[in-house]
């Protein structure tokens, strides 16, 4: 804010409610709908708080209201006090006996909306005061910035306190669809590739290494069709437009695909849970987690061999 801040003897508890909405939301509109109030009522309580603390709490940036370093240690104190009123009210045997709260969770699209989301019905039927937010992106989501509460990656991130779990692998194959295969005959060795028509990420627009999955299986192949979207990859595989090497959570979503060269090629990467640690202690996270845990571990014959992959579609 552009005037001076006087300081408040004191100030009014509520409004950490709408702060703390206003950080999970990063907007004045998102956390009024989350409190059911009018926008212009939530942007007078984080002006109110902002005096009573004489600190700058947000920065308006165009992502929306990010928080300043103040606000981070701010956020991570509300959260703290909100873990132990949930606990005051188990332990006692008032208020709900259900964990309550927004968890958001950060993957690539692929394994977020192919995976993640059909898994998530079943957690929301044993917790139905968790809210799941799922955030789709291609590159790095930041946990000190807490743009995100859980990160599942392929690769393990790197920052400070940071808890970096390895919770699973998942394999990758060479797949085509049924139609294809008609067109153009089925590859019998790695060699007869050059030959066909291959599906790829397109190399200069790759941020996360960790993807470049055929290159590393086979190396340099002549290809067809490129994409940013494992998702349009796998579309455009689906629709014979040629071959592609896959995650069986993936491709398990066509039993049209088929497994090709799998005693040549296979490639493996490690399932990586990330969890800031001032947010271990937060009861509806570790509620999440130990479910993201659970379902890999359930999943892991599904998600490392060929011959199960039609499995992932139920």
């Amino acid at each position: 804010m552009s005037h001076p801040m006087k300081r408040r003897h004191s100030f009014n508890w509520n409004d950490l409610v709408f702060f703390i909405e206003v950080s999970r939301q990063k907007s004045l509109a998102g956390a009024a709908r989350r409190l059911s109030v009018d926008h212009s009522t939530v942007g007078r309580r984080i002006r109110e708080l902002e005096c009573a603390l004489n600190v700058k709490l947000f920065d308006r940036t165009r992502g929306g209201f990010e928080l300043t370093d103040q606000g981070l240690k701010l956020r991570l104190q509300v959260e703290s006090m909100e873990g132990i009123a949930f606990k005051i009210g188990r332990n006692i045997g008032v208020g709900s006996e259900t964990t309550s709260g927004v968890v958001r969770v950060a993957s690539m699209e692929a394994i977020g909306s192919l995976y993640l989301a059909p898994r998530f019905q079943r957690f929301n039927e044993s917790n139905p005061g968790i809210t799941i937010e799922l955030v789709t992106a291609p590159n790095w989501i930041n946990l000190s910035k807490r743009e995100a509460d859980i990160l599942i990656s392929f690769p393990p991130p790197r920052g400070r306190k940071l808890n970096v779990e390895k919770i699973g692998e998942f394999s990758l194959w060479l797949y085509a669809a049924e139609a294809y295969l008609e067109k153009y005959g089925t590859p019998s060795s790695v060699d007869e590739l050059h030959e066909h028509r291959m599906i790829d990420y397109i190399d200069d627009l790759i941020e996360i290494d960790a993807v470049r999955w055929l290159t590393d299986a086979i190396g340099d192949l002549p290809t067809s069709f490129r994409s940013t979207s494992l998702i349009a990859q796998f579309m455009a595989t689906s629709a014979a437009s040629g071959i592609s090497m896959l995650p069986t959570f993936v491709a398990g979503r066509d039993p049209n695909l088929k497994a090709l060269l799998t005693d040549e090629v296979q490639e493996v990467r490690d399932i990586w849970m990330t969890v800031h640690q001032d947010h271990m202690y937060v009861e509806r996270i570790k509620e999440v987690a130990q479910f993201l845990r659970t379902i890999i571990q359930e999943d892991s014959v599904s998600l490392s061999s060929p011959h199960k992959w039609a499995e992932m579609s139920d």
